[in-house]
């Protein structure tokens, strides 16, 4: 993608910022790159290898959990495969809601501009690379701050972080190794458990879907948070429940929010809010549903989006 040069008359520090947020955004899907990463979020720590390339056919993406259960997500162009050999299962999806590190920011910045103040700081160095510091301070107490340390070449993120209202680190994504340029053997992005004995497919798409906001299931927020959007909606089937549970996301642009709604069954049900590290979650009841709402966002936006879940529809 071409960005057009400014001269020096011309270029605003706000203008200058938002040249590097697009210099970010679109750097994830130009180049080709391998890396291993880690991400952080409170005492928990996970390792991932990706590899990424750009040929006459689009774009062609692996990642790979180092950590825990082995696992595999390849991705060419819109389509996901997602591989859990442990399970002996493949998941099919068409798009993903969470943007795997480092493609954090989406292509189009204005949802953003509408939300965070952006600004540039110094450089430092990261990982071996000159990096350029760019900080996205939220314009109110529905999201956090971001901070981005993309390499001063080519705009790829090198390491983020997610801080509080007091400026406390509460996740991070950090490349260890990294590797920018150069050719990359199209076998790199084969599955590695593609000779085990894997079902067919389960599609992870939902049984009903359409463009955001076309959804007739009845299920809405009335009260969503400023700049928070539904990006779409769908019902699916979740290891260990009995009845299909209703999924919606909400996003900013960079965070996003899902709503979990489900048949609330027999027994107790844990209610209020309940902080995960860098995520909040909030648990109520809704007629007889359960209603959970979780995300990596201030714990007054959770609260808020769970207090004014109400259902309009005629079935579940």
């Amino acid at each position: 993608m071409f960005f057009p040069a400014l001269s020096g008359a011309e270029v605003t520090p706000q203008a200058d910022s938002l040249n590097w947020l697009r210099k970010i955004a679109v750097a994830p899907h130009q180049f080709n790159y391998t890396g291993v990463f880690v991400y952080q979020s409170g005492n928990r720590i996970e390792t991932s290898r990706i590899s990424h390339m750009v040929d006459e056919t689009g774009e062609h993406e692996k990642l790979e959990a180092l950590d825990g259960s082995p696992r595999e997500v390849i991705r060419h162009n819109d389509e996901v495969l997602c591989y859990f050999p442990d399970k002996n299962t493949v998941v099919v999806e068409r798009r993903r809601s969470i943007k795997p590190f480092p493609s954090l920011l989406p292509r189009q910045l204005s949802e953003l501009t509408e939300n965070y103040r952006v600004k540039r700081g110094g450089m430092e160095r990261v990982s071996g690379f000159d990096s350029q510091l760019i900080t996205l301070e939220p314009k109110d107490a529905y999201r956090y701050t971001r901070v981005l340390w993309a390499d001063a070449a080519t705009g790829l993120l090198l390491k983020t972080h997610v801080r509080n209202e007091k400026s406390e680190v509460i996740e991070q994504f950090a490349f260890t190794q990294l590797a920018i340029g150069g050719e990359i053997d199209k076998s790199v992005f084969l599955p590695k458990y593609l000779t085990a004995k894997i079902p067919e497919a389960v599609p992870g798409a939902p049984e009903k879907r359409g463009p955001a906001g076309e959804e007739t299931s009845g299920w809405e927020v009335a009260r969503l948070p400023a700049g928070f959007k539904k990006i779409h909606e769908l019902k699916r089937t979740m290891p260990g429940k009995k009845h299909p549970v209703r999924h919606l996301v909400y996003s900013d642009g960079l965070a996003s929010v899902s709503v979990f709604i489900e048949p609330r069954g027999s027994g107790a049900a844990e209610e209020g809010l309940m902080p995960q590290g860098a995520i909040n979650v909030f648990s109520k009841t809704v007629g007889g549903f359960k209603v959970i709402v979780l995300g990596e966002v201030p714990p007054v936006t959770v609260t808020q989006i769970a207090g004014s879940v109400i259902y309009r529809g005629k079935g579940p």
